[in-house]
C-alpha cells in the first residue's frame, strides 16, 4: 500500500536549492530587460526608480508571508487550486484550474517561448517565419524534457537559474566597473503616479508564488517552504536592485526611459558588438529558464484537476516511475502550442499574450489571498507550521495590492484581455459535463 501511494502521488524528491531555482528563475524572466525604461519614464528621480524596485520586492514578500501559511497548512501539488477548493468550494477551483490549463500557464508558457524565438533569430537570422516555428519549438522540447521526469526537468532549471545568475551579474559588473558614469541630468518629467510604476515592477515580480505547486515535492520539514520563498525574493530583489542602479549609472534616469534595449544599451556601449550579442543570449536564456518553470509548475495544476473532476482524470494520472504527470504536461502543452499558433497571426505576439493572461491571473491571485483570511476563520484549530506575521494586516495589504493590479490590468488591455475572461468562462459552461460526481 505504502509503495504504490509513492508511486501514484507527488513524493518529496526535490531540495531546497531546487525550489528556489525554480522560483528565481520563475520571476526573472525577461521583464527586467524591458520594463525599466517603463519605469524610468514615469519616475521622477533617481531615488524614486530605484526605491521603486525595493518597494516591489517587500511587497512580494509580503504575498510570500501570506502563500507561505497556505503552503505549509495545505501542502499539495495542485497549489492554489486546492487552497480554492477549501475556501470556495470545487466549482470555483475549476475555473482556477480550467485558467490555468487554457490562458495563465498556456499563455505564459507561449509568451516566453516567442520571447525565446525573438531574440535567437535576432542571434541567427533565419527567415521570415521563424519566430513562430522557434516558440513551438521549444514547447515540445521543454514539454519532453519534464516528461521524462522531474530531476531532468529540476536539474535543467538549476543550472538555467546559475546562468541566469551569471549573466545578470555581468551586467552589473559592466554598469559599476568597465562602462564610464553617465552625465548628470535633469530629472526628466513625469506624470505617472507611484501605482502605475508599481504596477510595472510588480510585474517584473510575478511568478513567485509558483513555487507553491511543488510544495508537496519538497523534503523537509512543511514550514521550509517559508524559508525557500523568503530565500528566493531576496535573492530577486538585490538582483533587481543592483542590475537597476548599475542601468542607472552607465546611462541615467534620461537614457533609461529612452531606450527600447536598455541592458543592450549598457553592454554595447561598454563591449560593443560582443556585449549586445551577450545580452540578447542571456535574454533569451532568462526567457527559458522561466518557461521551463512554467511548464513545471502549470502541469501540477492539470493534474490537481484532473483529480478532482472524474472525467477529466487522465490528467490526474501521477506517473511514478518519472515522478512526474506525465499526462498533463502533454495536455498543456498541446494546448501551449495552440497559443503560439494563434498569437503567430498578429503583429506584436508580446503584448497580445500579456493582455490575454494578466486580468485572469490578478483576479484569481487576489482570490487566493482573501482565502487565506477565510480559511484562517473557517479552521481555527488546524495545524499550521507556519503563521504570517502581523496577521491579518499583511494579508489585507496583499490583498489591495491584488485588486488595484486587476483594475490596472483591466484599465490598460484590449481584446485580448476580453478573449482570456471569456475562455475562462466556457469553464463554467463545460463545468457540469465535466462533473460527475454524485451530490448528497
Amino acid at each position: 500500500m505504502s509503495a504504490r501511494t509513492t508511486q501514484s502521488e507527488p513524493a518529496p524528491v526535490l531540495e531546497a536549492r531546487h525550489a528556489i531555482a525554480l522560483c528565481v528563475g520563475v520571476v526573472v524572466g525577461a521583464g527586467i530587460f524591458r520594463t525599466p525604461a517603463l519605469v524610468a519614464a514615469n519616475s521622477p528621480g533617481d531615488a524614486e526608480f530605484l526605491g521603486v524596485w525595493l518597494i516591489g520586492g517587500l511587497i512580494s514578500i509580503v504575498g510570500a508571508l501570506c502563500y507561505a501559511e497556505l503552503a505549509s497548512t495545505y501542502p499539495h501539488a495542485g497549489g492554489d487550486y486546492h487552497y480554492l477548493e477549501r475556501a470556495y468550494g470545487h466549482r470555483l477551483a475549476f475555473l482556477y484550474g480550467w485558467a490555468r490549463l487554457t490562458v495563465i500557464q498556456t499563455g505564459s508558457l507561449a509568451l516566453l517561448a516567442y520571447i525565446f524565438a525573438d531574440y535567437l533569430t535576432a542571434l541567427w537570422p533565419l527567415g521570415d517565419g521563424a519566430a513562430p516555428i522557434c516558440a513551438a519549438a521549444l514547447v515540445v522540447a521543454l514539454t519532453g524534457l519534464n516528461w521524462l521526469g522531474v530531476q531532468a526537468g529540476a536539474s535543467t532549471q538549476l543550472w538555467l537559474t546559475g546562468l541566469e545568475i551569471v549573466g545578470l551579474s555581468l551586467v552589473i559588473v559592466a554598469g559599476f566597473v568597465f562602462a564610464p558614469e553617465a552625465v548628470s541630468e535633469t530629472a526628466i518629467p513625469s506624470e505617472g503616479s507611484l501605482g502605475l510604476v508599481l504596477v510595472f515592477v510588480l510585474l517584473t515580480f510575478g511568478g513567485w508564488s509558483e513555487i507553491v505547486y511543488v510544495s508537496a515535492e519538497l523534503r523537509g520539514s512543511r514550514q521550509r517552504i517559508a524559508a525557500v520563498m523568503i530565500a528566493s525574493l531576496v535573492i530577486v530583489t538585490a538582483l533587481y536592485l543592483l542590475v537597476n542602479w548599475a542601468y542607472l549609472r552607465a546611462l541615467g534616469l534620461g537614457g533609461i526611459a529612452g531606450s527600447d534595449a536598455v541592458a543592450t544599451e549598457l553592454m554595447g556601449g561598454t563591449f560593443g558588438r560582443p556585449g549586445a550579442v551577450l545580452i540578447s543570449l542571456l535574454v533569451a536564456v532568462a526567457a527559458l529558464t522561466s518557461a521551463n518553470a512554467t511548464a513545471i509548475t502549470g502541469a501540477r495544476t492539470a493534474y490537481a484537476l484532473g483529480q478532482a473532476m472524474p472525467r477529466l482524470r487522465w490528467l490526474g494520472r501521477w506517473d511514478g516511475q518519472r515522478r512526474t504527470p506525465g499526462n498533463a504536461l502533454i495536455a498543456q502543452g498541446g494546448i501551449a502550442l495552440l497559443l503560439v499558433l494563434a498569437a503567430a497571426s498578429g503583429r506584436d505576439e508580446f503584448g497580445l499574450l500579456v493582455e490575454f493572461t494578466a486580468p485572469v491571473f490578478w483576479g484569481f491571485l487576489l482570490l487566493v489571498g482573501f482565502a487565506q483570511i477565510l480559511l484562517r476563520h473557517r479552521h481555527p484549530d488546524i495545524e499550521r507550521p507556519f503563521r504570517t506575521p502581523w496577521y491579518p494586516l499583511l494579508p489585507a495589504l496583499f490583498c489591495a495590492t491584488n485588486a488595484y493590479l486587476l483594475y490596472s490590468s483591466l484599465m490598460h488591455t484590449g481584446a485580448s484581455a476580453l478573449l482570456g475572461l471569456a475562455v475562462v468562462g466556457t469553464g463554467a459552461l463545460l463545468l457540469p459535463f465535466l462533473d460527475s460526481r454524485k451530490r448528497r
